[in-house]
């Protein structure tokens, strides 16, 4: 089945990317995700999209990604065993599995309605958990979140998709109506864009990305109440290691030059 077949295309589509880039990486036997829930569900999908293989280095830098945001996550949660989660641009990412938070925590995964009925048809209910159908550019489906408790807002793969207004409106939103919490991103400044706009599976979606961050400080600026906590820019040595040599070759490049290494991190607020 590819992405026609289920209906996907542009933006949407790109999640079948992260994916098959998770199922594949669970699948070596060093694996440092192990997301069995990503294999399952390309399996019940059926075979892989070619065109939209990244290779084993952005495979790996997939799965380095989830891992990381995944142990903020649960960081969050061992803090607040009473939080809320609220996972933005969910696609078909099994994040709510591999973090298995415990029953008090009420999840909400957020994302455009057709991506969340084909959730629905790959991955089990659980309790606590609540699937919403809907653009997180919209406003309404806030009101389904409750406002009472410490929040996680955990949005992988997202932002860069969004014109920069919607970036900045939905974080005042998300400001507005939550208590406080953190929001963990990733973030890539405008020379990582043009960089990723190459990349053959996502030019082979078509998707547009928009929203570049140059600054991670400036951010709080555009939004008041945002405090930046951590910014990631190195990948572990243990998993550059997994790499090929061209590409640990180019980290070491990387690691000299500031400019290069605001191409793509992660970043972490508290608000």
């Amino acid at each position: 089945m590819d992405a026609d077949e289920i209906g996907l295309s542009g933006t949407r589509e790109t999640l079948l990317i992260t994916l098959q880039a998770k199922a594949a990486e669970s699948a070596l036997a060093d694996s440092l995700l192990h997301d069995h829930f990503a294999a399952d569900a390309m399996r019940r999908l059926g075979q892989a999209d070619q065109r939209l293989d990244v290779g084993l280095d952005m495979t790996i830098g997939i799965a380095v990604r989830a891992y990381l945001l995944d142990r903020w996550t649960q960081a969050f949660i061992d803090r607040h065993p009473d939080a809320t989660v609220l996972h933005l641009g969910c696609g078909l990412d099994s994040r709510v599995f591999r973090v298995d938070p415990p029953a008090e925590v009420r999840w909400f995964d957020v994302d455009f309605p057709d991506v969340i009925a084909l959730r629905r048809s790959l991955y089990p209910d659980r309790a606590n958990y609540t699937l919403i159908g809907s653009s997180v550019t919209e406003a309404a489906w806030l009101a389904n979140i409750p406002d009472d408790r410490p929040a996680m807002v955990v949005a992988e793969g997202v932002l860069p998709y969004l014109a920069a207004e919607n970036v900045y409106d939905l974080l005042r939103r998300l400001l507005e109506r939550l208590p406080a919490g953190e929001i963990v991103f990733d973030g890539y400044s405008h020379l990582g864009l043009q960089l990723l706009r190459f990349n053959p599976a996502i030019r082979a979606t078509g998707a547009a990305l928009r929203w570049g961050i140059e600054d991670p400080r400036m951010l709080e600026l555009q939004v008041p109440g945002l405090s930046l906590l951590e910014e990631v820019r190195d990948y572990d040595p243990v998993q550059i290691e997994r790499m090929s040599a061209a590409t640990r070759i180019a980290m070491q490049f990387l690691s000299i030059m500031p400019v290069l290494q605001r191409m793509g991190r992660l970043l972490r607020y508290r608000f």
